[in-house]
């Protein structure tokens, strides 16, 4: 059986929003940081899911992000620019 697939504009958002956090995450203009990033929001959701309802897992990276600035803004592998 072929079924067909209809794509959409609005598709993907909550999958944009989450690589938009790992990657700010991680840390611009370094490739492990974005790695290590992803590998931990997806350890922490799935360790969270077991202690908050699932219907909040989108909101677990965010608060990740928040974290994470709060005490290092550049991102967890991220450089200082010196201006």
């Amino acid at each position: 059986m072929i079924t067909s697939q209809v794509f959409q504009p609005g598709m993907g958002g909550i999958q944009t929003l989450k690589a938009f956090t790992i990657v700010i995450l991680g840390g611009m203009g370094s490739i492990w940081g974005p790695a290590l990033g992803g590998i931990l929001v997806g350890i922490i959701e799935a360790i969270a899911i077991l202690f908050i309802p699932a219907t909040y897992k989108p909101m677990i990276g965010f608060v990740i992000l928040l974290a994470v600035l709060l005490i290092r803004p550049s991102g967890l592998f991220g450089r200082r620019e010196i201006t």
